[in-house]
C-alpha cells in the first residue's frame, strides 16, 4: 500500500469506542468513571487485552501510566508518543480522553496490519488521572512522569472520602513496577475532541491547537458557626454557606474587571452539616481560574484572595485557601504544529489555529517532549456531560491526521 493511501478503520475506531463506552455508562448515554475505580480498572483490563491483540510492548510505570509500544528500525533513537486518558468526569461523556487514547490505539493496528515499519519506535500511552476529579489535581499521572510532582505525595492525595491515590492504585492492581520518569520523546501527539464550540461554528474539521491557557485552581474552606436556623436572629449568624455564596459571586465578576481573556468557575461545593434548619458552619468549594496570559491569571488571584480576605471580616466566617494546582499557558512545538495543520490540508480535510481553554496531559508532556495536538469539533460546544458527541466522520478523520502525523515524526 503507497504510504499517501493509508487510512484507519473508522467503523473499528467507532466500535472500539463504544464497547468502552459500556464500562461506567450512564443511561443518559454518558460516562462516569472516575480513576481507580473499579470501572477505571475494567476499561485499563480492556485496552491492554487489545493492546497485547497487536503485539505492543506493555509496560505500567508506578503511577499506573499504560504503555504500548511497536519497536522501531533505530530503537535507540528517541521515540513518538500518542495518547490521552480513559478516566472521564461523574456523568461526562464518551469521547473526552477516550478518543485520543483509541485512535492512538487504532492508528498502531494499521501501522501492524500493513506491517508498516518505522526508523523510530511508535508508542501509545493512557495517562493515570488527568481530569483529576477524583483525586485532584488534574494530570497527576503525566504531573509524575514529566517530574512536575512527587510521585509520594501524588500517592498521598485524598478523595472526598479520604481514601488515598496509592492505596486505589494497589487495589485494582495497576501500581506498575516501571520508574515513572520520562525517557526521550522526538514528539508527543494528543488527538482529543474540542470540547468548545469554535471548529462547528466556523464549519472546520481540524483544529491545530497553538497552545493551552493557564490555570489555577484553589480549594476554599470557609467557617461559620451552626445554630438552629428558626430562632437565630439575622444579625446573630455567622452563615458559611452566605460567606461562600457571596464568594461565589466575586468569582464569577472576576473576568470582567480584571478584563482580557479570562474565565472562572465553582463545580465543587460541600456544605455542613448540610440540613436544611441549621445554619452551616463549614463550606469547602473549589476555585478555577483560566487565562493565557499568565501575569493576569496571578494578578486575579491575588485581587481574588484580598476580596475572599474582605468578605471573611465582614462576615465573621473566617476563610482558608489553598492553591491545588498552578500551571503555566502552554505553548506547543510549531513545527508539530504546523505538520497537523499541513497533513490535515493535505488529506482533504480543513483546518483551524486555535487555543485549548481545557488542560490536557500534553501540556506537562510538552514541558520535557515536542508537543501538539489535534482537534476535532464537538457537537454543539459540549463537554464532561452526558451528550458529549463528536460524529464519527470527524472521528475517522482526526485519526488519520493522527497516523500520518505519527508516521512522518516516526520516519525522521
Amino acid at each position: 500500500m503507497n504510504f499517501k493511501d493509508l487510512r484507519i478503520n473508522g467503523q473499528r475506531l467507532k466500535s472500539t469506542i463504544e464497547e468502552l463506552a459500556k464500562i461506567g455508562g450512564t443511561p443518559g448515554g454518558g460516562m462516569h468513571r472516575l480513576s481507580l475505580t473499579d470501572a477505571d480498572k475494567k476499561a485499563r483490563d480492556l485496552l491492554v487485552q487489545w493492546m497485547r491483540e497487536i503485539q505492543l510492548e506493555i509496560s505500567i510505570d508506578e503511577m499506573g501510566n499504560i504503555f504500548g509500544k511497536k519497536r522501531g528500525g533505530k530503537d535507540d533513537l528517541p521515540l513518538v508518543l500518542s495518547g490521552s486518558h480513559l478516566d472521564t468526569q461523574p456523568f461526562g461523556g464518551r469521547f473526552d480522553g477516550i478518543l485520543g487514547v483509541t485512535g492512538a490505539l487504532e492508528a498502531l493496528r494499521v501501522l501492524r496490519e500493513n506491517r508498516m515499519e518505522t526508523r523510530r519506535t511508535v508508542a501509545m500511552v493512557n495517562w493515570t488521572d488527568e481530569e483529576g476529579t477524583r483525586f485532584a489535581p488534574a494530570m497527576l499521572g503525566s504531573g509524575v512522569w514529566t517530574g512536575k510532582f512527587d510521585r509520594d505525595w501524588a500517592y498521598s492525595r485524598p478523595d472526598v472520602q479520604g481514601i488515598k491515590f496509592g492505596e486505589e492504585l494497589e487495589r485494582i492492581g495497576y501500581r506498575g513496577q516501571a520508574p515513572a520518569r520520562n525517557w526521550p520523546v522526538h514528539a508527543y501527539f494528543e488527538y482529543h475532541i474540542e470540547q468548545g464550540p469554535v471548529l462547528e461554528k466556523i464549519g472546520k474539521r481540524i483544529g491545530v491547537p497553538k497552545g493551552i491557557l493557564g490555570i489555577i485552581w484553589y480549594d476554599v474552606w470557609v467557617e461559620g458557626k451552626a445554630n438552629q436556623a428558626g430562632p437565630t436572629p439575622m444579625d446573630a449568624r455567622n452563615d458559611a454557606l452566605v460567606a461562600a455564596a457571596e464568594m461565589v459571586l466575586k468569582l464569577n465578576k472576576l473576568p470582567g474587571k480584571m478584563g482580557g481573556d479570562m474565565v472562572t468557575t465553582v463545580g465543587e461545593i460541600h456544605n455542613s452539616p448540610n440540613s436544611r434548619n441549621i445554619i452551616p458552619d463549614r463550606v469547602r468549594f473549589t476555585v478555577d481560574i483560566r487565562s493565557w496570559d499568565d501575569g493576569l491569571k496571578k494578578k486575579a488571584a491575588e485581587e481574588l484572595e484580598k476580596e475572599f480576605a474582605g468578605i471573611s471580616r465582614r462576615r465573621g466566617c473566617p476563610v482558608r485557601m489553598e492553591v491545588i494546582w498552578d500551571i503555566p499557558h502552554t505553548v506547543f512545538d510549531p513545527n508539530l504544529a504546523q505538520r497537523v495543520e499541513k497533513t490535515a490540508r493535505q488529506l482533504g480535510y480543513s483546518g483551524h489555529s486555535m487555543v485549548s481553554g481545557a488542560g490536557h496531559d500534553a501540556a506537562y508532556v510538552n514541558q520535557v517532549a515536542p508537543t501538539a495536538m489535534i482537534f476535532v469539533p464537538s457537537m454543539g460546544g459540549r463537554s464532561h456531560v452526558e451528550v458529549e458527541n463528536t460524529s464519527w466522520e470527524d472521528c475517522e478523520a482526526g485519526a488519520n491526521v493522527l497516523l500520518h502525523c505519527l508516521l512522518r515524526s516516526a520516519n525522521e
